[in-house]
Protein backbone atom coordinates (compact mmCIF):
# COMPACT_ATOMS: atom_id res chain seq x y z
CA UNK A 1 0.00 0.00 0.00
CA UNK A 2 1.45 3.13 -0.88
CA UNK A 3 1.95 5.41 2.17
CA UNK A 4 -0.35 7.70 3.49
CA UNK A 5 1.27 11.78 2.17
CA UNK A 6 0.43 15.42 3.93
CA UNK A 7 -0.80 18.19 1.25
CA UNK A 8 -0.21 21.28 1.24
CA UNK A 9 -1.79 23.30 3.67
CA UNK A 10 -3.51 20.50 5.58
CA UNK A 11 -3.27 19.31 8.98
CA UNK A 12 -3.92 15.38 8.27
CA UNK A 13 -2.88 12.74 6.26
CA UNK A 14 -4.49 11.89 3.00
CA UNK A 15 -4.58 7.62 2.50
CA UNK A 16 -3.55 7.39 -0.96
CA UNK A 17 -5.75 3.55 -1.39
CA UNK A 18 -8.82 5.44 0.31
CA UNK A 19 -9.47 9.42 -0.26
CA UNK A 20 -12.51 11.14 0.27
CA UNK A 21 -13.92 11.23 -3.18
CA UNK A 22 -16.90 13.59 -3.17
CA UNK A 23 -18.31 15.52 -6.46
CA UNK A 24 -17.44 19.01 -6.96
CA UNK A 25 -20.10 20.75 -9.45
CA UNK A 26 -18.34 22.35 -11.51
CA UNK A 27 -19.38 25.02 -14.54
CA UNK A 28 -17.44 26.22 -17.21
CA UNK A 29 -18.01 29.06 -19.93
CA UNK A 30 -16.73 28.55 -22.98
CA UNK A 31 -17.93 31.89 -24.79
CA UNK A 32 -14.12 33.19 -24.87
CA UNK A 33 -12.52 29.86 -25.72
CA UNK A 34 -11.04 29.77 -29.31
CA UNK A 35 -11.52 26.06 -31.86
CA UNK A 36 -7.54 26.21 -31.35
CA UNK A 37 -7.39 26.06 -27.76
CA UNK A 38 -3.70 25.41 -28.01
CA UNK A 39 -2.15 28.42 -29.71
CA UNK A 40 -0.87 27.66 -33.61
CA UNK A 41 -1.07 23.38 -32.58
CA UNK A 42 -4.73 22.16 -34.46
CA UNK A 43 -2.89 18.49 -34.05
CA UNK A 44 -2.45 18.36 -30.56
CA UNK A 45 -6.23 20.09 -30.03
CA UNK A 46 -7.67 17.55 -31.73
CA UNK A 47 -5.74 14.73 -30.14
CA UNK A 48 -6.81 15.80 -27.04
CA UNK A 49 -10.71 17.24 -28.28
CA UNK A 50 -10.76 13.71 -29.24
CA UNK A 51 -11.21 12.44 -25.59
CA UNK A 52 -14.20 15.14 -25.30
CA UNK A 53 -15.95 13.13 -28.14
CA UNK A 54 -15.92 9.65 -25.99
CA UNK A 55 -16.02 10.69 -22.57
CA UNK A 56 -19.96 11.72 -22.17
CA UNK A 57 -21.06 8.55 -23.24
CA UNK A 58 -18.08 6.59 -21.87
CA UNK A 59 -18.54 8.18 -18.25
CA UNK A 60 -21.94 7.10 -18.68
CA UNK A 61 -20.99 3.16 -19.45
CA UNK A 62 -18.58 3.70 -16.53
CA UNK A 63 -21.85 4.48 -14.09
CA UNK A 64 -23.95 1.66 -15.74
CA UNK A 65 -20.91 -0.39 -14.52
CA UNK A 66 -20.34 0.39 -11.46
CA UNK A 67 -23.89 0.53 -10.46
CA UNK A 68 -24.53 -2.92 -11.68
CA UNK A 69 -22.47 -4.17 -9.40
CA UNK A 70 -23.29 -2.02 -6.17
CA UNK A 71 -26.13 -4.55 -5.03
CA UNK A 72 -23.60 -7.44 -4.82
CA UNK A 73 -20.97 -5.13 -2.55
CA UNK A 74 -20.76 -5.40 1.11
CA UNK A 75 -17.70 -3.23 1.68
CA UNK A 76 -19.31 -0.26 2.99
CA UNK A 77 -16.15 1.90 2.38
CA UNK A 78 -16.09 0.42 -1.06
CA UNK A 79 -19.92 1.29 -1.48
CA UNK A 80 -19.11 5.01 -0.27
CA UNK A 81 -16.48 5.66 -2.36
CA UNK A 82 -18.81 4.37 -5.60
CA UNK A 83 -21.25 7.10 -4.66
CA UNK A 84 -18.70 9.60 -4.71
CA UNK A 85 -16.91 7.47 -8.12
CA UNK A 86 -20.48 8.39 -9.82
CA UNK A 87 -21.20 12.17 -8.86
CA UNK A 88 -18.06 12.96 -10.11
CA UNK A 89 -17.97 10.68 -13.45
CA UNK A 90 -21.73 12.62 -13.89
CA UNK A 91 -20.08 15.76 -13.92
CA UNK A 92 -17.81 14.85 -16.09
CA UNK A 93 -19.83 13.90 -18.66
CA UNK A 94 -22.17 17.09 -18.66
CA UNK A 95 -18.81 19.89 -18.51
CA UNK A 96 -17.07 17.53 -21.67
CA UNK A 97 -20.30 17.55 -23.33
CA UNK A 98 -20.48 21.18 -22.99
CA UNK A 99 -17.01 21.31 -25.22
CA UNK A 100 -19.06 19.51 -27.90
CA UNK A 101 -21.78 21.73 -28.06
CA UNK A 102 -20.25 25.05 -27.37
CA UNK A 103 -16.58 25.06 -29.57
CA UNK A 104 -17.00 21.57 -31.55
CA UNK A 105 -19.96 21.92 -33.06
CA UNK A 106 -20.36 26.01 -32.59
CA UNK A 107 -17.29 25.66 -35.29
CA UNK A 108 -18.96 23.20 -37.92
CA UNK A 109 -17.33 19.99 -36.44
CA UNK A 110 -19.90 17.12 -36.29
CA UNK A 111 -19.12 14.53 -33.48
CA UNK A 112 -22.78 13.10 -33.77
CA UNK A 113 -21.52 10.53 -35.90
CA UNK A 114 -20.05 8.31 -33.11
CA UNK A 115 -21.93 10.17 -30.15
CA UNK A 116 -25.03 8.52 -31.47
CA UNK A 117 -23.57 5.47 -31.69
CA UNK A 118 -22.07 5.17 -28.02
CA UNK A 119 -25.52 6.72 -27.03
CA UNK A 120 -27.55 3.82 -28.31
CA UNK A 121 -25.27 1.45 -27.04
CA UNK A 122 -25.77 2.96 -23.79
CA UNK A 123 -29.08 3.05 -23.90
CA UNK A 124 -29.35 -0.75 -24.83
CA UNK A 125 -27.33 -2.08 -22.36
CA UNK A 126 -29.78 -2.30 -19.18
CA UNK A 127 -32.18 -4.59 -21.57
CA UNK A 128 -29.19 -6.73 -22.81
CA UNK A 129 -28.00 -7.00 -19.44
CA UNK A 130 -31.32 -7.65 -17.53
CA UNK A 131 -32.26 -10.06 -20.45
CA UNK A 132 -28.58 -12.05 -19.69
CA UNK A 133 -28.94 -11.95 -16.49
CA UNK A 134 -32.28 -14.15 -16.61
CA UNK A 135 -30.75 -16.41 -19.17
CA UNK A 136 -27.94 -16.92 -17.33
CA UNK A 137 -26.57 -15.44 -14.28
CA UNK A 138 -23.49 -16.44 -14.43
CA UNK A 139 -22.54 -15.18 -17.69
CA UNK A 140 -24.04 -11.80 -16.49
CA UNK A 141 -21.46 -11.80 -13.69
CA UNK A 142 -18.92 -12.59 -16.16
CA UNK A 143 -19.63 -9.93 -19.00
CA UNK A 144 -20.09 -7.74 -16.02
CA UNK A 145 -16.54 -8.54 -14.13
CA UNK A 146 -14.92 -7.77 -18.09
CA UNK A 147 -16.89 -4.30 -18.70
CA UNK A 148 -15.36 -3.98 -15.28
CA UNK A 149 -11.80 -4.69 -15.65
CA UNK A 150 -12.18 -2.75 -19.28
CA UNK A 151 -13.21 0.22 -17.26
CA UNK A 152 -10.27 -0.09 -15.19
CA UNK A 153 -7.85 -0.61 -17.63
CA UNK A 154 -9.11 3.14 -19.37
CA UNK A 155 -9.01 4.52 -15.71
CA UNK A 156 -5.73 3.63 -15.06
CA UNK A 157 -4.90 5.49 -18.03
CA UNK A 158 -7.07 8.67 -17.38
CA UNK A 159 -5.31 8.63 -13.78
CA UNK A 160 -1.85 8.76 -15.92
CA UNK A 161 -2.90 11.58 -17.77
CA UNK A 162 -4.47 13.50 -15.00
CA UNK A 163 -1.28 13.27 -13.61
CA UNK A 164 0.98 14.74 -16.68
CA UNK A 165 -1.32 17.41 -17.14
CA UNK A 166 -1.02 18.46 -13.72
CA UNK A 167 2.40 18.56 -13.99
CA UNK A 168 2.88 20.31 -17.38
CA UNK A 169 4.21 23.52 -17.60
CA UNK A 170 4.49 24.07 -21.11
CA UNK A 171 0.92 23.75 -21.60
CA UNK A 172 1.29 27.39 -19.70
CA UNK A 173 4.28 28.34 -21.47
CA UNK A 174 2.13 27.28 -24.98
CA UNK A 175 -0.84 29.70 -23.79
CA UNK A 176 -3.67 27.39 -23.41
CA UNK A 177 -6.78 28.89 -22.97
CA UNK A 178 -6.85 29.07 -19.21
CA UNK A 179 -10.85 27.58 -19.30
CA UNK A 180 -9.96 24.17 -21.06
CA UNK A 181 -6.81 23.99 -19.00
CA UNK A 182 -9.07 24.51 -15.74
CA UNK A 183 -11.06 21.95 -17.28
CA UNK A 184 -8.55 19.46 -17.92
CA UNK A 185 -6.66 19.69 -15.28
CA UNK A 186 -9.95 19.49 -12.64
CA UNK A 187 -10.68 16.57 -14.60
CA UNK A 188 -6.94 14.94 -13.87
CA UNK A 189 -7.24 15.44 -10.55
CA UNK A 190 -10.03 13.94 -9.76
CA UNK A 191 -9.16 10.71 -12.57
CA UNK A 192 -6.39 10.81 -9.48
CA UNK A 193 -8.68 11.03 -6.29
CA UNK A 194 -10.84 8.02 -7.28
CA UNK A 195 -8.54 5.92 -9.60
CA UNK A 196 -9.09 2.99 -7.42
CA UNK A 197 -12.76 2.45 -7.15
CA UNK A 198 -13.57 0.30 -10.06
CA UNK A 199 -10.16 -1.63 -9.94
CA UNK A 200 -11.61 -2.41 -6.13
CA UNK A 201 -15.06 -3.14 -7.60
CA UNK A 202 -13.63 -5.31 -9.82
CA UNK A 203 -11.45 -7.72 -7.68
CA UNK A 204 -14.71 -7.59 -5.40
CA UNK A 205 -16.78 -8.78 -7.82
CA UNK A 206 -14.40 -11.58 -7.94
CA UNK A 207 -12.03 -10.51 -10.60
CA UNK A 208 -9.55 -12.39 -11.39
CA UNK A 209 -5.65 -11.62 -13.41
CA UNK A 210 -6.49 -13.29 -16.51
CA UNK A 211 -9.42 -11.39 -17.14
CA UNK A 212 -7.73 -8.09 -15.99
CA UNK A 213 -4.84 -8.56 -19.19
CA UNK A 214 -7.23 -9.52 -21.80
CA UNK A 215 -9.76 -6.53 -20.93
CA UNK A 216 -6.42 -4.58 -20.77
CA UNK A 217 -5.64 -5.63 -24.23
CA UNK A 218 -9.29 -4.74 -25.57
CA UNK A 219 -9.19 -1.07 -24.00
CA UNK A 220 -6.05 -0.71 -25.42
CA UNK A 221 -7.44 -1.31 -28.86
CA UNK A 222 -10.16 1.24 -28.27
CA UNK A 223 -7.99 4.01 -26.63
CA UNK A 224 -5.70 4.05 -30.04
CA UNK A 225 -8.92 4.19 -31.60
CA UNK A 226 -10.36 7.01 -29.70
CA UNK A 227 -6.90 8.97 -30.10
CA UNK A 228 -5.74 8.04 -33.44
CA UNK A 229 -9.17 7.98 -35.13
CA UNK A 230 -11.14 10.69 -33.29
CA UNK A 231 -8.17 13.07 -34.11
CA UNK A 232 -8.10 12.55 -37.94
CA UNK A 233 -11.86 12.59 -37.86
CA UNK A 234 -11.88 15.79 -35.87
CA UNK A 235 -8.92 17.18 -38.46
CA UNK A 236 -10.83 16.19 -41.43
CA UNK A 237 -13.86 18.43 -40.44
CA UNK A 238 -11.56 21.49 -39.47
CA UNK A 239 -12.51 24.12 -41.52
CA UNK A 240 -9.30 25.97 -40.91
CA UNK A 241 -7.02 22.94 -41.90
CA UNK A 242 -9.09 20.16 -43.53
CA UNK A 243 -8.11 20.66 -47.25
CA UNK A 244 -4.51 19.98 -45.99
CA UNK A 245 -4.88 16.90 -43.48
CA UNK A 246 -2.67 13.87 -44.89
CA UNK A 247 -1.11 11.26 -42.88
CA UNK A 248 2.63 12.62 -43.36
CA UNK A 249 1.36 15.83 -42.15
CA UNK A 250 -0.21 14.75 -39.34
CA UNK A 251 2.31 12.49 -37.78
CA UNK A 252 5.19 15.15 -38.51
CA UNK A 253 2.57 17.64 -36.47
CA UNK A 254 2.61 15.21 -34.10
CA UNK A 255 6.06 14.66 -33.31
CA UNK A 256 6.41 18.30 -32.98
CA UNK A 257 3.60 18.43 -30.47
CA UNK A 258 5.11 15.67 -28.28
CA UNK A 259 8.78 17.44 -28.65
CA UNK A 260 6.86 20.95 -27.18
CA UNK A 261 5.58 18.84 -24.51
CA UNK A 262 1.67 19.92 -26.16
CA UNK A 263 0.62 15.75 -25.97
CA UNK A 264 2.30 13.14 -24.38
CA UNK A 265 3.71 10.30 -26.86
CA UNK A 266 0.38 8.21 -27.23
CA UNK A 267 2.14 5.22 -28.36
CA UNK A 268 4.61 5.13 -25.48
CA UNK A 269 2.49 5.92 -22.76
CA UNK A 270 0.00 3.13 -23.50
CA UNK A 271 2.58 0.69 -24.20
CA UNK A 272 4.72 1.68 -21.60
CA UNK A 273 2.17 1.62 -18.97
CA UNK A 274 1.66 -2.04 -19.58
CA UNK A 275 4.84 -3.12 -17.40
CA UNK A 276 2.74 -0.84 -14.35
CA UNK A 277 -0.67 -2.18 -15.26
CA UNK A 278 -0.40 -5.78 -15.68
CA UNK A 279 2.05 -6.18 -12.84
CA UNK A 280 0.25 -9.02 -10.83
CA UNK A 281 0.36 -7.04 -7.28
CA UNK A 282 -0.42 -4.01 -8.75
CA UNK A 283 -3.05 -1.41 -7.34
CA UNK A 284 -3.91 2.11 -8.51
CA UNK A 285 -3.25 3.30 -5.44
CA UNK A 286 0.89 2.89 -6.12
CA UNK A 287 0.47 5.33 -8.96
CA UNK A 288 0.13 8.86 -8.97
CA UNK A 289 -0.58 11.30 -6.20
CA UNK A 290 -3.63 12.43 -4.31
CA UNK A 291 -2.10 14.96 -2.56
CA UNK A 292 -0.84 16.44 -6.03
CA UNK A 293 -4.38 16.30 -7.13
CA UNK A 294 -5.50 18.16 -4.05
CA UNK A 295 -3.41 20.73 -4.25
CA UNK A 296 -4.90 21.49 -7.88
CA UNK A 297 -8.23 21.54 -6.58
CA UNK A 298 -6.92 24.14 -4.16
CA UNK A 299 -6.65 26.20 -6.69
CA UNK A 300 -8.72 25.27 -9.67
CA UNK A 301 -10.98 28.56 -10.77
CA UNK A 302 -14.01 25.89 -11.66
CA UNK A 303 -13.87 24.07 -8.38
CA UNK A 304 -12.98 26.86 -6.08
CA UNK A 305 -15.99 29.32 -7.93
CA UNK A 306 -18.02 25.82 -7.27
CA UNK A 307 -17.57 26.99 -3.50
CA UNK A 308 -16.06 23.21 -2.47
CA UNK A 309 -13.20 22.48 -0.21
CA UNK A 310 -11.38 19.88 -1.59
CA UNK A 311 -10.47 18.18 1.30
Amino acid sequence: MAESLTPRGTDFEIDERHPPIRPRRVVFDWSSTPLHWIPGDPVATHIINSFHIVLPEGEKWFIQAVRDARPHLRDETLLEEIRGFIGQEMVHARSHQGVLDQILEANGIDTERITRQMAAGNAQRPADMEKLKARSPRSWRRRLRFELAAVSSIEHYTAVLGQWIMDNRRLDEAGVDPTMLDLLRWHGAEEVEHRSVVFDTYQAMGGRYPMRVAAWVVSLFFLYWALIGGSLYLLRQDPTVRGRVTLPRVWLAYRRSVRRGHVPGIFKLLLGEAPVYLRPSHHPSQICSTPRALDYLMTSPAAKAAGHNPY
